[in-house]
């Protein structure tokens, strides 16, 4: 079969596309024909050494597909099911063994494409909203990347639960984007000071929680946008990764909350999965939850898929197809 493998860290240019072997399949696992599969920030990390794996791998965290085989100890699925997962190593290839428990059933309402794009980033927005910080009517609510990925699905959950947003972007087309998913208040942080205009924007108040994505271009300014007793939901890297902080200043800006959540600790039981999921998919089945595909690549042009990701030119999914 064919899949990308990272031999050594780097940028895009250390993944290649070649022949290897199809993945043993153990008792618990099911192996999944690969339709679709996402690309996430997430998996710049393991390729460019900041998250250290061990090499050889293959890279990919998310995908959909078609049961092909099952181990011997699996009972919920079949040869033939339509199937998501995420948070298993090795989705950029044609074929993925995948543990029993990661697995989800695919509703017939969700594409391929929907069901990878919607795992990882779908059920990361949605315990960002629901159970890292549970969003409450009236809430004020600061999204950085609001045009990305997640930062569209959170804004639309958000939006949802009855709280306000005030996102960030780097160009107009994605304001734009921004406020098509719900946002009331978009701000160009090209152009603009973020932390004065969500200062402006709430008389002072600040906002009561902000999800960062980009880290450390944004970390202690946002911090500063809080009002008290906010959270400060560092949940990715984009922008360099938060080496030095202080936790005593937490006190004198308000008596603060710092997380640095993960989608593994909020994905580590049956229930959360599907419960996060199950949600996830209702919602994109009921015309709730817009999905803004917008890149496709075929799986031999992964290089070009991960410099458009990290040049910012994306907005919404990229989707690779084996």
């Amino acid at each position: 079969m064919k899949a990308v493998r990272v031999k050594e860290f780097g940028g895009p240019e250390v993944m290649t596309y070649e022949d290897t072997d199809s993945p043993n399949l153990e008792a618990d696992q099911v192996l999944v024909k690969v339709e679709s599969a996402g690309i996430n920030y997430i998996d710049t990390y393991p390729r460019s050494g900041l998250y250290q794996i061990p090499l050889p791998a293959t890279l990919g965290l998310e995908a959909a597909g078609v049961v092909a085989a099952i181990g011997d100890g699996v009972s919920l699925f079949k040869v033939g099911d339509r199937v998501a997962y995420t948070n298993v190593a090795g989705a950029y290839a044609d074929y993925a063994a995948v543990p029993e428990d990661k697995l989800v059933n695919l509703p017939d309402s969700c594409s391929f494409d929907q069901g990878a794009a919607a795992m990882l980033q779908g059920c990361t927005a949605h315990y960002l909203c629901q159970s890292t910080y549970p969003v409450k009517q009236g809430d004020r609510c600061l999204i950085h990347a609001a045009a990305g990925g997640v930062g569209l699905l959170l804004t639309q959950m958000v939006k949802m639960l009855g709280g306000f947003v005030i996102g960030t972007v780097s160009t107009e087309e994605k304001a734009e984007l921004a406020r098509q998913a719900g946002a009331d208040e978009v701000v160009l942080y090209s152009e603009q000071d973020f932390e004065t205009e969500v200062k402006r924007i709430t008389d002072g108040a600040g906002v009561n929680v902000a999800y960062d994505s980009v880290g450390k271009s944004t970390f202690e300014k946002s911090i500063n946008c809080l009002s008290r007793f906010g959270y400060m939901v560092l949940y990715g890297n984009a922008g360099g990764p938060v080496t030095e902080f202080n936790p005593a200043t937490l006190g004198p800006k308000g008596s603060l909350f710092l997380t640095r959540p993960t989608l593994f600790d909020y994905l580590a039981t049956r229930e959360d999965l599907d419960w996060r999921s199950g949600d996830v998919f209702k919602w994109i089945g009921e015309g709730k939850l817009d999905l803004r595909l917008e890149h496709f690549y075929p799986l031999a042009e992964v290089q070009e898929a991960h410099r458009a990701l990290e040049g910012r030119k994306t907005t919404g999914k990229i989707i690779l197809k084996p």
